[in-house]
């Protein structure tokens, strides 16, 4: 590699823009930003629809392991953005539970009290180590909370079987039951709700979480930046990109946060058979705009948890309490995920209507004549699953920075357990100083010092 490379990003989500910062903070000029899409963003982009609700591609937040990151956000956000405590919630079985679960489920009935703390005693005998995520629940929160909520909840949101899924990914994603504090929590009637690092978040006064990475575009160099540019394919050796309209751009180092298995079938590697271990699902957003009042009960709360299969959602977001500019005067709003993968597939006729039954059913909408707007959108990438054979997938990623390539990213590096906006961002910070100053990397290769 030459002393001061050409470096070209594919990708101007989180991740192109932490490497673009980077870049520019260094006084590094030789670099250019290749976006598919028309706006900076990525699955962190927003929409204001022509009804004036802003909505984003699922429950977004904002919250932080880095205190680079951090300076980044004040440096962008001198005012216009909002702090809240967390207000998760579990609606199972006509009740509300706070999250998490697993600590607060002195609000289920006496019968399902008793069978939690059975299948909590029951842990105390000897059990094999789990082989999957399947057996991690039940060795870890007993046949009570996993069947009431933990198995059938996860099975909503990842679409995918649990008992193909690894666990080495979790660190600080679930909290683990202490049957002491939860016994605790039961006689003295006390909620336990402040646990994990996204109890206090932030959110953009206007313009959704896609206002964080608008203002970070903003002050960088826009002349470095091609938007509407899709790479469909890659040459590795020549080091050359060839766009959907036409475009050739030659490299000698590439950053790209392009779904890992896209690139790679993409690309003139001969190694296309280890993306077969990669596994994805895919999200049905909807946003519902109603005009009335934010029922009571309501009006506190930031997204709520289903995982009856009962409701055909898995999460609702209390889109509108984030930020009052999410919706026009007067009115408030939802925003409903579903998800689905190559093992779970959603009927897509009718699923309008099977959302607000189940809205209704919730106690969210009193009367359909309350529904003002429906805003939809499908994104075939949500969650980069955690599979058995992942990390079989994933040596891919060595195999590419032998041809100077580097994919980094929620879906680039394939890393959920690092795949926050804050991760994102990091990524590509950290990989400009690897390719800059040969600096480890700590986000992609060291996620449990990251996020403890």
């Amino acid at each position: 590699m030459r002393k001061n490379p050409k470096i070209v990003i594919l990708g101007a989500g989180p991740c192109g823009l932490g490497a673009a910062w980077r870049l520019e903070e260094l006084g590094y000029k030789d670099f250019k930003v290749f976006e598919k899409n028309f706006s900076p963003g990525g699955l962190s982009s927003s929409f204001l629809d022509e009804r004036g609700f802003t909505w984003d591609i699922g429950g977004h937040i904002l919250f932080s392991h880095y205190r680079y990151f951090d300076r980044v956000i004040q440096s962008v956000f001198k005012k216009d953005l909002l702090e809240h405590q967390r207000e998760a919630w579990i609606f199972i079985k006509e009740r509300w539970v706070p999250y998490p679960f697993q600590y607060n489920i002195r609000y289920l009935s006496e019968k399902d009290i008793k069978a939690c703390l059975k299948g909590l005693e029951e842990l105390k005998k000897k059990t094999k180590r789990p082989k999957n995520f399947k057996e991690w629940i039940l060795k870890n929160f007993g046949k009570g909370i996993a069947k009431l909520f933990m198995l059938p909840y996860n099975s909503k949101q990842w679409a995918f079987p649990l008992d193909k899924m690894s666990y080495d990914w979790i660190g600080e994603r679930v909290a683990i039951p202490d049957i002491k504090r939860i016994k605790e929590n039961i006689k003295f009637k006390r909620d336990d709700k402040n646990w994990g690092p996204n109890r206090k978040f932030k959110f953009p006064l206007r313009g959704g979480i896609g206002e964080i990475w608008k203002r970070i575009y903003g002050k960088l160099n826009q002349k470095n930046f091609f938007f509407g540019e899709e790479a469909i394919k890659i040459y590795t050796r020549k080091k050359c990109i060839i766009f959907k309209r036409g475009r050739k751009e030659n490299y000698d180092v590439l950053i790209t946060s392009i779904s890992l298995d896209v690139f790679v079938l993409n690309s003139d590697l001969s190694q296309k058979s280890l993306v077969k271990n990669l596994y994805h699902s895919g999200i049905y957003v909807f946003g519902i705009g109603l005009k009335s009042k934010v029922p009571e009960y309501l009006q506190e709360k930031s997204w709520i948890y289903f995982p009856e299969k009962k409701f055909v959602f898995h999460r609702v977001t209390l889109f509108s309490n984030y930020s009052p500019y999410n919706a026009p005067a007067g009115c408030w709003s939802l925003l409903v995920e579903i998800s689905e993968s190559r093992y779970k597939k959603i009927a897509k006729k009718n699923l309008e209507r099977e959302i607000i039954q189940g809205l209704k059913k919730a106690k969210f909408i009193k009367k359909e004549e309350e529904i003002v707007d429906l805003w939809s959108h499908y994104e075939p990438y949500a969650y980069p699953i955690p599979s058995l054979n992942r990390n079989k997938g994933l040596k891919i990623l060595n195999m590419l920075e032998k041809f100077d390539i580097y994919s980094r990213g929620r879906f680039g590096a394939w890393k959920y357990e690092v795949g926050n906006q804050d991760h994102s961002f990091m990524q590509g910070v950290e990989v400009v100083d690897k390719i800059l100053f040969n600096k480890k990397e700590l986000t992609v290769w060291h996620p449990e010092i990251v996020n403890k």
